[in-house]
């Protein structure tokens, strides 16, 4: 992974955590045991799904620059789809608090989205090809009017 991939990830995980960790401690309070258990796995599911989401769609970006937009969106559908079925696996399950489970897994997503947009913006992209700086000529010199 390239630094600015890294800085990337790091950028939306890193709050997402955050959230989770309060997630965690209000589900605790709220549900007990079982409220902090069903916290900590949306927690992990989301910086999962999104992580891996984030490299799969940069990756692209690199290699296939002009399916970029088609693979954001088949990449948001196919998250949906991952955790539809990690819910209909997980659906009659006492291992953890179901309610827990559903409000960290929105607000970690939130707060991903909302990490990955605030990265996005603060970021020095160009989108120009700058100059060449050396003052050389230009490689193919033609007629120029």
């Amino acid at each position: 992974m390239l630094s600015n991939d890294v800085r990337n990830l790091a950028q939306a995980a890193v709050p997402t955590a955050a959230a989770g960790a309060v997630g965690v401690v209000v589900s605790t309070v709220v549900a007990g045991g079982k409220g902090a258990i069903g916290a900590l796995v949306a927690t992990v599911v989301v910086i999962l799904f999104m992580g891996i989401g984030l490299y799969v769609l940069q990756r692209t970006a690199r290699t296939l620059p002009h399916l970029f937009q088609m693979m954001g969106l088949m990449l948001y559908a196919a998250q949906i789809l991952l955790l539809f079925i990690f819910l209909s696996a997980f659906k009659d399950t006492t291992l953890f608090n179901a309610k827990a489970f559903a409000f960290t897994l929105v607000g970690g997503t939130l707060v991903w989205i909302a990490a990955q947009t605030r990265a996005h913006m603060k970021a020095k992209i160009l989108y120009v090809e700058p100059e060449s700086t050396t003052g050389g000529k230009p490689d193919k010199p033609g007629h120029s009017s």
